[in-house]
């Protein structure tokens, strides 16, 4: 029995385990890598944000940072370890490599698995040499394998525009990042930079074929109206042997469709969502959602998710009073405010406020 079990020790996890377990709480922690902290060692580059949110402070520190703490807690963390399914009575049922299943049975459960890449389809999008742009930052930051020579980067969001300056910085000749959109999806700071180092980027443009045999070796990009469709004659072959895609992300919530959870479409938080209260409790009682699961936005924010929901639950088990609890959520609070502020932060915000009505 725990106090506490927490799938996925990404950003929004790790976070979680950190807060519960400093006022007392046991904490299992779960994931099915062979290192916590997720997505915070594939990212490089600094960080944005106040002084709390580790601005210029690279992601792949801060992760090292919270292992460094975790161990300190002693929190118990199951890596190289699987989440197969959670019983109505809040049991959770994993398999560790080399190992028969298991199961454990918890008073609270945090979901925090992340998010998943969407695909793009076209003629060869299956082809070797065709990736989203997260698995190619996860090949190159944690694997230290170079996945292409010459790199066409399909998206100009916040991740293709990290993605493709990593990529150049690793040696990579990235010829271009396309964008089907008349205008850049991601900051402005990033497409400087991309700018800056001579990579085109080119708007109301998207893939139409991957050629090669059989891997990919180069691309037939497209003119788009305003209306997203090819505008004909406008065809242009570019050599490449790697095509990257980077078309956004959706929560990764399996675990929440098997417990029948409420959910809502939410366009501005990547799809279906899990509806959560100010607490991020879902429709089921002590089942809790944080970090991208929750809703795609960033790794500040996922880690600001999981304080919350760790000293959420550290109120129910009544490890903290009602008065620190709620003195620490407001800080919280007013941290993911700051986070959700500005023309890309309002939408996610407001994509917010339409989970907080839950049906029960």
């Amino acid at each position: 029995m725990s106090d506490f079990v927490i799938i996925g020790a990404g950003p929004a996890g790790i976070s979680a385990a950190n807060e519960s377990a400093r006022y007392g709480v046991k904490v299992t922690l779960i994931d099915e890598n062979n290192l916590p902290g997720g997505q915070l060692f594939t990212q490089t580059h600094k960080f944005f944000g106040s002084r709390e949110h580790r601005a210029g402070v690279r992601g792949f520190q801060i992760g090292y940072d919270l292992i460094e703490e975790i161990n300190k807690l002693n929190v118990d963390v199951l890596l190289d370890t699987i989440v197969y399914g959670i019983s109505a009575d809040m049991e959770v049922k994993y398999v560790t490599e080399g190992s028969s299943a298991k199961s454990i049975t918890a008073g609270n459960i945090l979901i925090s698995t992340g998010a998943l890449e969407k695909p793009v389809v076209f003629k060869g999008w299956t082809k070797p040499g065709v990736m989203g742009a997260g698995a190619a930052q996860t090949m190159m930051n944690v694997h230290r394998v170079l996945p292409g020579r010459k790199v066409l980067m399909v998206g100009s969001g916040n991740v293709g525009l990290i993605v493709a300056y990593q990529l150049k910085q690793a040696g990579a000749d990235v010829v271009g990042i396309i964008e089907a959109m008349p205008s850049i999806g991601g900051y402005k700071v990033h497409a400087s930079k991309i700018r800056r180092i001579g990579i085109p980027i080119l708007t109301s443009c998207t893939i139409k074929e991957a050629k090669g045999s059989p891997q990919v070796s180069s691309a037939v990009i497209v003119g788009v109206d305003k209306n997203l469709r090819e505008i004909s004659g406008t065809e242009d072959e570019i050599k490449c042997d790697l095509v990257c895609i980077a078309a956004g992300l959706k929560p990764f919530d399996e675990l929440c469709w098997l417990l029948n959870l409420e959910f809502k479409y939410i366009n501005e938080l990547g799809g279906f969502v899990p509806v959560h209260n100010d607490d991020l409790e879902t429709s089921m009682k002590n089942i809790y959602i944080a970090g991208d699961a929750a809703g795609v936005e960033e790794a500040s924010t996922a880690m600001e998710e999981g304080r919350l929901v760790g000293v959420a639950v550290a109120q129910k088990l009544e490890y903290l009073s009602d008065r620190q609890a709620e003195k620490l959520k407001g800080k919280i609070n007013d941290r993911l405010k700051y986070l959700r502020l500005g023309s890309f932060g309002k939408k996610r915000a407001e994509g917010k406020k339409k989970l907080t009505s839950i049906s029960k």
